[in-house]
């Protein structure tokens, strides 16, 4: 079979983790916002009931509560302070309350969301801002990955690592706690707001964890697909993704310098209407340029003068061999190599088997297609085919790393592997 000599797949599976856990707001069956101060509602009854309580047992309870999970998150008192602030239209009919009830009341309003229980998929990588601990020929990485926990509800956490010159890939150890960001700037927009969300500096780029936010978002951040983006020597990491609502999807934009601050702006354009979005790492001809897929089928070329704004497009390649009659989409940005751009692609077939195969676009005219892989480059092994969603890999970006190709891959929608595969060798299997 093709892929047994064409890729040489790594033993370096990142797999869920149901401990690792970020505190989320609980909401009684009423939102405090939506109280009147005299109602009777679930939550004035709990604040009522913390009220009751007199300052040594209040004292004890809070005491309690940080003795059970202190060790689990950072800055826990604060995080109940803050929860509070959010309390207030629940406060008010209920006069003044001391320190220590305002931080206990903040607890009972928060839970613990186990973000990754269900599933680690749909990888992409990008090189490290910082490359100053890079090996000798080799390069740090930034892996962002699609994580899944309880109803199903999707978030955007990360991983660096290591290539090193021969190739070997590391994943650094991943740190115990996690933290979700402070949200910073809200911009209103035409269709939602741009909204800046900020991590602190001392929190690892393993612990920070990009959850829902806006209604849009509130079934899940799906399927980032970032890329370095380069214009006029500034590199600027962007990453298309699919805001879904439970009811609704559409396509969104993150943008960061350095991992710690992120801003997300809704794409705005009939192309965005869509999923499966993914940019080119530099402007072609003056014009942002987007892969996309408008039809369920086919894939797309766009061209934009505006980066938050995509209408139109020409189809540029669709379903042509049996591995992907029943549709095709992108598997991350292009990829710029001296040959041409290329193209991760990802093709459904028999049984819904999802497989990855490539095409090769021209440098200058992307919508000229000049080779294009006759087989899978990646299909599921039998060992990779049990799980969340069987019979699928699948990829949101993979990475030149001098001759090589570095592509993290996801096994049936559950844990996350990584495959590297030689330029010249793939470049040679692909047909015109």
């Amino acid at each position: 079979m093709l892929q047994a000599t064409f890729l040489n797949r790594q033993a370096l599976h990142l797999r869920p983790d149901p401990a690792r856990v970020i505190v989320r707001p609980f909401k009684p069956a009423t939102e405090p916002r939506d109280l009147n101060p005299t109602d009777k509602t679930r939550a004035n009854h709990i604040v009522e009931r913390v009220l009751a309580l007199d300052t040594e047992a209040a004292a004890s309870q809070l005491a309690d509560v940080l003795e059970n999970f202190l060790g689990r998150h950072r800055n826990l008192l604060e995080t109940f302070e803050a929860r509070a602030d959010e309390m207030e239209e629940a406060f008010v009919a209920h006069g003044s309350f001391s320190k220590i009830q305002r931080q206990l009341i903040g607890a009972y309003f928060l839970n613990e969301y186990s973000f990754e229980a269900s599933a680690l998929f749909n990888p992409s990588i990008v090189p490290h801002p910082d490359q100053s601990a890079a090996p000798k020929g080799g390069l740090r990485f930034i892996l962002s990955l699609r994580a899944v926990g309880e109803g199903h509800v999707s978030s955007l956490t990360f991983r660096a690592g290591t290539i090193a010159s021969d190739g070997t890939l590391t994943v650094d150890p991943t740190a115990r706690l996690a933290s979700s960001p402070r949200i910073g700037a809200r911009i209103s927009g035409p269709i939602g707001d741009d909204i800046e969300v900020i991590f602190k500096p001392d929190e690892d780029i393993s612990e920070r964890v990009i959850f829902p936010v806006t209604e849009s978002q509130s079934n899940g951040i799906e399927d980032a697909r970032f890329v370095e983006f380069n214009e006029a020597g500034r590199k600027t990491y962007y990453a298309t993704y699919t805001a879904y609502s439970g009811r609704a999807i559409r396509s969104e934009l993150l943008e960061t310098s350095d991992f710690l601050s992120f801003r997300m702006s809704p794409l705005l354009g009939t192309a965005a209407q869509n999923k499966g979005m993914a940019l080119f790492p530099r402007r072609i001809n003056g014009k942002y340029a987007m892969i996309a897929r408008q039809d369920n089928e086919n894939l797309y070329l766009i061209y934009s003068d505006d980066l938050h704004r995509w209408n139109g497009g020409q189809a540029i390649l669709k379903p042509q061999f049996p591995w992907e009659f029943v549709q095709i989409g992108n598997c991350g940005s292009p990829i710029e190599l001296d040959e041409g751009w290329l193209l991760l692609t990802h093709g459904v077939g028999p049984v819904r088997k999802y497989s990855i195969g490539a095409a090769l676009l021209d440098k200058n005219d992307p919508l000229k297609v000049l080779a294009r892989s006759r087989e899978p480059l990646l299909r599921p092994e039998p060992s990779e085919r049990e799980g969340y969603v069987p019979n699928v890999v699948y990829t949101c970006g993979a990475m030149r790393h001098n001759d090589q190709i570095i592509l993290p891959y996801a096994v049936s929608d559950t844990f996350s592997n990584f495959a590297t595969v030689r330029i010249a060798t793939l470049l040679n299997t692909m047909q015109s």
